[in-house]
């Protein structure tokens, strides 16, 4: 399965750290005075780069006073980019320095408090803690009386369609797309093309791939009227994958094999894509053929920390596999 989101730890390969990928410039905060601070504080993220991002968060956070709302709020997205690093004790210190100013700080600060807390536990592996912080965010979210609330208030319940116990996911990512469709808050509304595709996931890790397939493809269509080039070449991959569960072999080797062109055009290759094509040719039966693949692959991914962590399995096929490519 391709990562999808930022809690995901996507930040280390091209493709999946354009999931959520928010390239804006450093000045954003000055550029647009007639956003709301968190929705300015937002335009700083670059979640394929964690580290960048902290460098903007921190240059943010001096220009505020401490313990101001400003600089809670800037803190608990610095803990985010520790987060994604994998650096979860650095986290965990940002986050408690918070902590004991939260009686007395805003909605807002408590919300993106819980919520960063909730990911750092949820990437740390402990899925039970996450879901408590997630739902103490949700609950924190009806106090936030600020005009954007709903963008993390879908937010929190994106987490718990990804951190709750299998059998209750599909029902928490329905509720969380039915939030962000029926907002009136644009960046709310823009949350529906992800979560499009996690709730095709879900519907795919039921064995229901036909049903995810139509979900994928609601998301590709929402991600090319966005008109953003990663975030279409994401939903374009899992739609191809869609293709490969149901039999669809030479559509999904299609596309596939556009993206391929795309991406090193770019000289950005991804190795989810090779890894794909690698898939598709064993499901014919050409184990030879998919060799290269899973060579290119597996030279690619081979390094992230994440996935080695969470799917080392996967590596070690895709190095099996892989080994027909020197013969």
């Amino acid at each position: 399965m391709r990562p999808t989101a930022p809690h995901r730890s996507i930040h280390a390969l091209p493709l999946a750290a354009a999931a959520l990928l928010l390239t804006i410039a450093f000045p954003a905060m000055a550029a647009d005075p007639e956003l709301s601070f968190s929705a300015r504080l937002d335009a700083l993220w670059d979640y394929g780069r964690p580290a960048e991002s902290e460098t903007r968060f921190r240059a943010e956070l001096a220009a505020h006073p401490a313990g101001s709302r400003e600089a809670l709020e800037t803190s608990t997205q610095i803990a985010r980019t520790q987060g994604l690093r994998r650096q979860f004790a650095a986290a965990d210190a940002t986050l408690d320095a918070i902590e004991p100013k939260l009686d007395g700080a805003t909605a807002r600060v408590r919300v993106r408090y819980l919520l960063e807390r909730g990911r750092t536990r949820n990437s740390a592996g402990d899925k039970p803690a996450a879901v408590a912080l997630f739902t103490a965010a949700l609950d924190a979210c009806a106090r936030d009386p600020l005009p954007d609330a709903d963008f993390y208030r879908v937010d929190a319940l994106h987490m718990l369609g990804i951190a709750a116990p299998a059998a209750d996911r599909l029902d928490w990512n329905r509720k969380a797309l039915a939030a962000a469709e029926g907002s009136s808050d644009p960046r709310a509304r823009g949350w529906a093309a992800s979560l499009n595709n996690n709730v095709g996931w879900t519907y795919f890790e039921k064995g229901d791939a036909a049903t995810a397939l139509a979900y994928w493809r609601k998301a590709l269509a929402q991600r090319e009227e966005a008109g953003k080039t990663a975030t279409i070449r994401i939903a374009k991959w899992t739609v191809a994958r869609g293709l490969r569960a149901t039999g669809a072999l030479d559509d999904a080797q299609a596309i596939q094999m556009a993206l391929v062109a795309e991406t090193e055009r770019d000289n950005a290759p991804d190795g989810y894509v090779y890894e794909e094509l690698a898939e598709i040719a064993l499901a014919r039966g050409d184990r030879k053929g998919a060799a290269p693949w899973a060579a290119k692959a597996h030279a690619l991914l081979k390094d992230d920390p994440s996935l080695a962590a969470s799917e080392a399995p996967r590596l070690a096929r895709l190095a099996d596999v892989a080994k027909g490519a020197a013969q």
